[in-house]
């Protein structure tokens, strides 16, 4: 039995402003709490149920050539499950994302489109099948 209750992605972000504006108005995570104070400022944006995928390096490989055609990812990868990942990252990239590889069907399925976030951040957004 677990004793881990829930995951945290922790992002520390030069443009805390910009970062704000991409994660939770342009991707929509919904905000559950602002502990800014005179120190700094932090803020909890939801993104609904987490999961810790750990990849060796030959899968992380297989995958980025799936799905960016090329070894792109770093060590950290942030995958998001949306209801149209096409549409999310033309969004996305609307709102200062860079494109990283437009959206391909997996051989598991889902769709899935690679964006780099302003703030250097990769995402995959994946929309599962049916």
């Amino acid at each position: 039995m677990t004793e881990v209750k829930e995951l945290r992605v922790a992002l520390t972000v030069a443009d805390f402003d910009g970062a704000l504006a991409f994660y939770r108005d342009a991707l929509g995570l919904e905000q559950v709490a602002d502990w800014s104070s005179d120190g700094g400022r932090v803020v909890l944006l939801s993104a609904g149920r987490a999961t810790l995928e750990l990849f060796d390096e030959a899968q992380a490989e297989t995958v980025d050539a799936i799905e960016a055609g090329r070894r792109v990812s770093g060590t950290v990868r942030i995958a998001l499950e949306v209801p149209d990942s096409e549409a999310t990252a033309q969004r996305l990239v609307a709102a200062g994302a860079d494109e990283v590889a437009p959206a391909v069907t997996t051989p598991w399925g889902d769709r899935n489109a690679r964006v780099q976030a302003p703030d250097g951040m990769q995402l995959t957004l994946f929309t599962v099948s049916g």
